[in-house]
């Protein structure tokens, strides 16, 4: 009998400011459930790097919040893994959505660009996907902390939507980008198993594409699936 396959799904808090990007999380917990999959969220226990008050857009003085707590209002309570309690063998694939909290708690991308560093833990779970041949796909911001972890040791095509100043950056880093018209298109890097969609990488991007691009993103990791 066929089983299901088990995906993880790394998340960075919630809120698409300081966290992971609520509606890209949603649609891809929502197109994995839809294709059949079986779904482990999980995230670092550790703090944000710092919090943001989404109705104005500022940073909180003083606040602080946690990556597993904050994931957890997205994965329910009680249901997102501690990162530290997870094995690459335990999966057949991994799903990264975006937020800014991929690039702030993940890793330094949006401070630091091409010279930005990636959490131990996080940089070791991406790794071990792509050591063992296990499809991953990445989600509007995501795929550049994909290129950071692989820098010096592989070369990927991915998309971070029009690219702009981010295409300079993963050229820095030793991967290749390749632009999309909007947020419903995906790329396919075969030679890597790695799937990218550029979602809210494009602000005013309908709902309607961003689910478009994350569904298919879902479907082509899936069927990658050994």
């Amino acid at each position: 009998m066929k089983t299901s396959p088990r995906v993880a799904v790394l998340l960075a808090g919630c809120g698409h400011l300081d966290g992971a990007e609520v509606r890209e999380a949603v649609l891809a917990l929502l197109a994995l459930d839809q294709q059949g999959a079986q779904v482990q969220c999980l995230a670092p226990d550790a703090p944000q790097y710092h919090v943001i008050d989404h109705a104005t857009g500022e940073v909180v003085p003083g606040a602080q919040r946690n990556m597993l707590q904050e994931s957890s209002r997205i994965a329910r309570k009680g249901q997102c893994l501690d990162l530290a309690r997870a094995q690459v063998a335990d999966f057949d694939a991994l799903l990264m959505p975006g937020g800014y909290g991929v690039a702030k708690n993940h890793c330094g991308f949006a401070f630091d660009g091409a010279q930005a560093q990636v959490r131990e833990d996080v940089v070791a779970f991406v790794r071990g996907f792509f050591d063992a041949g296990k499809p991953v796909g990445a989600i509007c911001i995501a795929p550049a902390l994909v290129a950071l972890a692989l820098q010096g040791r592989t070369s990927t095509t991915l998309t971070l939507g029009r690219g702009d100043g981010v295409a300079d950056a993963m050229a820095q880093l030793g991967h290749t980008h390749r632009a999309t018209a909007d947020a419903s298109a995906v790329v396919v890097d075969e030679a890597h198993r790695l799937v990218t969609t550029p979602a809210y990488m494009f602000d005013d991007a309908p709902l309607r594409d961003v689910y478009r691009g994350i569904s298919e993103c879902v479907r082509e990791v899936l069927a990658r699936v050994r």
